[in-house]
C-alpha cells in the first residue's frame, strides 16, 4: 500500500501500517544521530526534560551536509541505524512514532516498536541529494554545537520512505530475503 501521510503520527495510522508500505511524508521531522540520541537518554534518564516534543514524532538519522547558498539544506541521506539501537527503545517509550534510517535494527528496538505502536522506516542510501530536494525548511532546534549531527527540525513535502519493520514485528529486510529464496529456488 502507498499513503501520504502528515505529522505528528497517530497509533490509528500505525496500525493500518505493514512492512513494504510506501510513505510520502509531509510537515514536521527531526533530525537525530549517535551523538544526540546519547544527550537525549542522559537527559531521560536523569528525569529531565528532552529539548523536543517526541510524542508522535518521527526522528530521522540523518547528518546533512551543509545548504549551499540558495538552499534550505545539503544533501540528507540516512545513516546506519544500528547505532542508534541501544538508544531507541527509551525514546520509543516516551511516545516517538518513527524513525527513518537505512539497515535493521536489533530486537530490542522491534520488540519497543511493537510495545509503543511505532514503526522504523528506510530512506533510499545514496540518494542524499534527491531526499534534500523534498525539505523545504530547516533549523537547528538543539545540540548546535554537534554541528551536523545538532537536532532540526525539517519541514518535508512527500518524503518517500517505506515501512521496514512494522508494530506487528513484520520485517521487510527477513520477508524480502524469503521472498527472494524462493525466487531462486523456482
Amino acid at each position: 500500500m502507498e499513503y501520504k501521510v502528515t505529522t505528528p503520527l497517530s497509533d490509528e495510522f500505525i496500525e493500518k501500517l505493514h512492512a513494504g508500505d510506501r510513505l510520502l511524508i509531509s510537515g514536521i521531522i527531526y533530525t537525530g544521530r549517535d551523538a544526540a540520541h546519547k544527550r537525549l537518554v542522559a537527559l531521560v534518564d536523569k528525569g529531565e526534560p528532552l529539548p523536543i516534543d517526541v510524542k508522535g514524532q518521527i526522528i530521522y538519522f540523518v547528518g546533512p551536509t551543509p545548504a549551499k547558498p540558495g538552499e534550505v539544506i545539503g544533501s540528507a541521506g540516512p545513516t546506519t541505524s544500528g547505532r542508534m539501537d541501544a538508544y531507541s527503545p527509551k525514546l520509543l517509550d516516551l511516545g516517538l512514532k518513527g524513525m527513518i534510517g537505512k539497515g535493521s535494527r536489533n530486537d530490542a528496538v522491534k520488540e519497543a516498536l511493537k510495545r509503543n505502536k511505532a514503526v522504523y522506516l528506510g530512506a533510499t542510501g545514496g540518494a542524499g541529494a534527491l531526499l534534500s530536494q523534498r525539505i523545504t525548511a530547516a533549523k537547528v532546534v538543539a545540540y548546535e554545537d554537534l554541528g551536523p549531527e545538532a537536532i532540526r527540525e525539517l519541514e518535508v513535502k512527500d518524503f518517500p520512505v517505506v515501512v521496514i519493520n512494522d508494530m506487528y514485528g513484520g520485517d521487510l529486510y527477513v520477508e524480502g530475503r524469503k521472498q527472494y529464496e524462493r525466487g531462486v529456488d523456482s
